[in-house]
């Protein structure tokens, strides 16, 4: 396997692996434009690891599928490594791993990744891939076998091949039980550590919370959110300062404390919840005989729902790239074929 160091030599030197300045958008929906993304600005450094989280609708399929060059912005630029998404894919820089299209069903495991190797000029040996995946021992199995967890992690083989820079991966785990998903994260833990960069859509919030060196968050095709995700619930629910408090008259004072957002007691034990908790610790602490002091952030889950506007009926994109959270198994057909030709590894 080459090193991720070529990631910085030749074409796109200094680059990062993804950059979007001001991108837009627009499908054309029964004759009326609908915008899907509107005014992106992003970039991604090399070896980054980001989560793109959003309600259904959000854009940030579509905003994927820009980054790999399946589709053009209406407006704006898209680079991968400072050159043209299909330049980088063409150059082998880029794999996905997508929740459709591209598998034969008649196929073995092994069969297809033998043959979507031959489409490259120098790919990864069949067994190594294989082993990386987690297929070795479904090599001989047909497609049409395979649970959709395994269909997905032949996905994630076949984008191995040409050993990318940057995987980008949507829904990976949809399909996948619980033990599947933890094996599967596993295995991109080990290639993370490589330098890779990866990119990943997700709906399942804890995948973000424990993979995710980042959190990109978008709602109705704009970024509400970028940074970790303690950044982000902090910005979307201040933290919380629970402490032990016998004398319920201190309530109304932390109430009236600047950036308090609600105090709730039950018992002795006060939580507070704040946009500046160290004044508010030292207020406990030195003012109102506050013991057993514990600061701690907002969940992910509220975060989400606060900047997303999860479940406030935002339309669905009309790409018909930001589908439903899919939690089972899916049979796949090969009738995507731009889908197929970034994603899976097929001929350039």
């Amino acid at each position: 396997m080459q090193t991720r160091a070529a990631a910085t030599t030749g074409d796109g030197a200094g680059a990062p692996a993804i950059r979007l300045d001001g991108v837009h958008k627009t499908f054309t929906v029964h004759g009326e434009p609908v915008r899907a993304v509107d005014g992106v600005d992003l970039s991604i450094g090399l070896g980054e690891v980001v989560a793109v989280l959003g309600a259904n609708g959000a854009g940030k399929t579509t905003t994927l599928d820009m980054v790999l060059g399946l589709t053009s912005p209406t407006s704006g630029t898209v680079s991968v490594f400072g050159m043209s998404p299909r330049r980088a894919v063409d150059a082998g820089r880029v794999s996905a791993v997508l929740q459709t299209g591209g598998l034969l069903r008649d196929l073995t495991v092994a069969e297809t990744v033998t043959m979507i190797a031959s489409t490259f000029a120098d790919p990864q040996p069949v067994d190594e891939v294989l082993a990386r995946a987690g297929l070795t021992e479904l090599a001989r199995r047909k497609v049409s076998k395979c649970s959709g967890g395994e269909q997905q992690r032949l996905r994630f083989a076949l984008a191995l091949l040409p050993d990318p820079d940057l995987l980008v991966l949507d829904e990976p785990t949809a399909g996948m039980d619980v033990g599947a998903r933890r094996d599967f994260w596993a295995t991109m833990h080990a290639e993370a550590a490589q330098g890779r960069t990866i990119v990943f859509a997700t709906h399942y919030l804890e995948e973000a919370d424990s993979f995710a060196e980042r959190i990109v968050m978008m709602a109705r095709g704009r970024v509400v959110a970028d940074g970790t995700t303690e950044q982000i619930r902090q910005r979307a629910s201040g933290r919380v300062v629970s402490a032990d408090i016998a004398d319920e008259g201190v309530d109304g004072q932390l109430r009236d404390l600047p950036g308090v957002v609600e105090v709730h007691r039950q018992g002795e034990r006060v939580r507070i919840t704040a946009g500046d908790s160290d004044e508010v610790a030292r207020r406990l602490l030195t003012d109102l005989g506050g013991q057993h002091l514990e600061i701690s952030s907002g969940s992910l889950d509220d975060a989400f729902l606060a900047l997303t506007g999860e479940g406030a009926g935002e339309p669905a994109d009309p790409s018909g790239a930001d589908r439903p959270s899919l939690t089972t198994d899916t049979h796949e057909t090969t009738t995507d074929r731009d889908r197929q030709t970034a994603g899976e590894g097929s001929p350039r």
